[in-house]
């Protein structure tokens, strides 16, 4: 009895890891629906480690949309690290649409990390791309501001390697700089500016994109600052620092020279007093070597009293007169 029950609980055990590895269930859904995968096909995915639910559902979905599909190519494609989901449903999409696209494009396109479904939604019902604010300058100096939306319908064959929505925008942005640069006056981007999208549409920005410009709108414009004239005051600020920077300069030289002056002034006059203290010396000297009289001594004396009465006098006379 014991050895009935133990042969039952085996059975049972192989089944459900039989019914858990092998995708009874899944494969009856393809049976039903019309596709035809083999059960060891699918066992082999389980090796290959593949998930079956990832690769017969799509194929279920693209032989019911008419598409000729395989699983070999669904798995080596989910191998590759693709979502093959998203490049069924671009198919099926295109398909219906009548855009000419097939597996190994769409594949390459959703391996680019691109959406593939998204990419050919966008073909048939165009993407408006709106810029952000651009600021421009005409020749008057004038600022204006500029918003762009950009109508874009995706090209297929330059999603591999076309650039994307940023280049779009600089592009489109590069585009109304050099337009309104180029105006005379903000006065007449303000009138027409439907030059700046005729202008910018007519240089092909679109060339190297993943998308192919439909048209280029201006949404808003408006007058920013009057650049011209900040530029003209900060120029005016710099020159008139530069001037007293120079006035500044001159000064300290002015002021340099006359502390020169003045420090040759005392010496000078050191020298002067030098020359002065040694005066009585020689006077002793000559008087004593018999070189001079005491009359000449006293005569001596008495210019030098009417030298310094002369000096008192004149400046009793002028009393505004420099005293050193």
């Amino acid at each position: 009895m014991g050895g009935f029950v133990i042969t039952i609980l085996l059975v049972l055990i192989l089944l459900m890891l039989f019914f858990r590895f092998v995708p009874i269930g899944l494969w009856i859904s393809a049976l039903a629906a019309g596709v035809k995968v083999g059960l060891f096909n699918l066992v082999g995915m389980r090796l290959r480690r593949v998930p079956p639910q990832k690769i017969v559902m799509p194929l279920i979905k693209a032989i019911k949309a008419g598409l000729d599909m395989d699983t070999s190519k669904l798995e080596a494609h989910y191998l590759a690290g693709g979502n093959v989901d998203k490049v069924i449903d671009a198919l099926i999409a295109a398909e219906r649409a009548g855009i000419e696209l097939n597996f190994s494009r769409a594949a390459a396109i959703d391996l680019a990390g691109r959406d593939v479904k998204e990419a050919v939604m966008v073909s048939v019902t165009p993407k408006v791309i709106e810029t952000p604010v651009i600021a421009a300058m005409a020749k008057n100096g004038i600022q204006v501001k500029a918003i762009a939306r950009v109508t874009v319908r995706a090209n297929i064959d330059r999603l591999v390697g076309g650039a994307g929505e940023e280049t779009i925008i600089a592009r489109v942005g590069e585009g109304i700089v050099s337009t309104v640069g180029s105006a005379e006056s903000h006065k007449d981007v303000l009138e027409n500016p439907d030059n700046i999208s005729k202008t910018v549409l007519a240089k092909g920005l679109d060339s190297g994109t993943a998308f192919e410009i439909l048209s280029i709108d201006i949404a808003d414009v408006d007058v920013g600052k009057n650049i011209g004239a900040e530029l003209q005051i900060d120029q005016a600020e710099a020159d008139k620092n530069i001037a007293q920077a120079k006035a500044e300069e001159r000064r300290a030289m002015a002021v340099a020279q006359e502390q020169e002056m003045k420090a040759r002034v005392q010496e000078m006059r050191a020298r002067v007093v030098e020359a002065e203290a040694e005066v009585p010396i020689a006077m002793a000297e000559a008087l004593r070597n018999g070189n001079m009289g005491v009359m000449d001594y006293y005569n001596l004396l008495n210019v030098q009293a009417d030298t310094t009465m002369r000096d008192h006098i004149a400046s009793a006379t002028n009393p505004t007169a420099d005293k050193e």
